[in-house]
């Protein structure tokens, strides 16, 4: 492994990958994906626990990607910035990959999607677009300290929240295209917008800020990362249960599912609060497991049959199923690609009429093991030093 790495981050990284191959694995294989939880229209309506929980847990990649693209940002803008790499040469880098990003979206993963089961738009702006724009967008906040990155998080946290048209004008409301990119998600069958920009935008200024902590004080930083974890879920049970500001649209009901089924395009505040909590206590986690990459310390008291105690071989045992997660981690966009085509020729193949979601779990698995080794081959492929990799690298 990179030792220029995090392990924290990609493990973070790699466990919010295999939740999004979940998502798309309902969509193709169980053909059971909800319709999205849109801040107009109808909110997906679930019979029952299981298909709630497999969406739920989906929730937590987005937020993830976008928080962790602003942190490697910050911390690839720094390390290249000491190796002596000029401000505008670091901005061409991110425009040039937020652009890929973009292109990605229009020329490799919306035919895909249209291939899919169901309709699908003309012109379909999604995570790829839009992680390409606050990529491209985030170019320019190098310079901000981090006073200035909090400030701009919650100026953006809260200015998107406020601007948000009101619900009852989901039908009523004139598509301006650069809106829909920009603000708010929806459209029509010619143009529509799922991940809007500047909403999003939010989580990857606060990843540049994490980012300016882990260079400050690495272990400082994830314990900063668990309290801010341990707020964010504070504050969402807080404007849940108000049900008003911050909720974008009221509750559909009082069940336990109707209180966590949130807005999520755009990301609502109570959306955003509940995901994030949720990523940086795993974040966290992560940080107290150890990297599996390094050597584990001997155990320093045994068992009086010898054997290690029992934290140490825990701490082993996380370290050995985090590796698969670290891989996923280490080469997310090359992922990315290869897990849509994969599940969408496992739904086209082995279930052309979908599944049930126990099933769709064993389909899930098992691209999750094929996928694996070429995710391995090429975390490490893009160490070497060669003029194809450094094509491929913005995979």
């Amino acid at each position: 492994m990179n030792s220029n790495r995090l392990y924290p981050l990609d493990a973070l990284r790699g466990l919010i990958i295999a939740f999004m191959a979940l998502d798309h694995a309902n969509f193709f294989i169980a053909q059971q994906h909800s319709p999205g939880e849109y801040w107009g229209g109808p909110l997906p309506v679930y019979d029952s626990a299981l298909p709630f929980l497999t969406r739920l847990v989906t929730h937590f990649s987005a937020p993830g990607f976008f928080f962790l693209m602003g942190a490697g940002m910050l911390l690839f803008a720094q390390t290249r910035w000491k190796q002596g790499w000029s401000m505008g040469r670091i901005m061409a880098h991110f425009w040039m990959r937020g652009a890929l990003l973009i292109l990605l979206q229009f020329l490799v993963e919306n035919p895909l999607w249209k291939a899919g089961p169901g309709f699908f738009p003309e012109t379909f702006i999604g995570v790829l677009a839009a992680l390409g724009g606050t990529m491209i967008l985030g170019s320019f906040l190098f310079r901000l300290n981090p006073s200035a990155l909090l400030i701009l998080t919650l100026g953006l946290l809260l200015g998107t929240e406020l601007l948000h048209p009101d619900p009852s004008l989901w039908n009523n409301i004139s598509h301006d295209k650069w809106k829909l990119v920009l603000l708010y998600s929806g459209g029509d069958g010619q143009f529509w917008s799922t991940f809007t920009v500047l909403p999003w935008l939010e989580l990857v200024v606060f990843g540049m800020l994490f980012g300016h902590w882990l260079l400050a004080d690495e272990k400082k930083a994830y314990r900063m990362g668990f309290w801010f974890g341990l707020a964010l879920l504070v504050l969402f049970a807080i404007l849940r249960s108000a049900d008003g500001f911050g909720n974008i649209r009221p509750r559909e009901g009082d069940s336990w599912i109707d209180f966590l089924n949130v807005v999520k395009y755009p990301p609502s505040l109570t959306f955003t609060f509940l995901t994030m909590g949720v990523n940086l206590l795993v974040l966290w986690g992560f940080s107290k497991a150890g990297d599996p990459s390094t050597p584990a310390p001997r155990p320093a008291r045994r068992s009086r049959d010898g054997r290690p105690a029992e934290p140490v071989l825990a701490g082993q045992a996380f370290q050995t199923a985090s590796r698969p997660l670290v891989a996923f981690g280490s080469a997310p966009l090359f992922v990315y690609v290869l897990h849509l085509y994969l599940y969408m020729l496992m739904g086209r193949f082995f279930a052309p009429f979908g599944t049930s979601l126990p099933v769709m779990y064993l389909y899930w698995l098992l691209g999750l093991a094929i996928l694996y080794l070429p995710a391995l081959w090429y975390g490490r492929f893009k160490q070497l030093k060669s003029p194809l990799r450094g094509i491929l690298a913005y995979l």
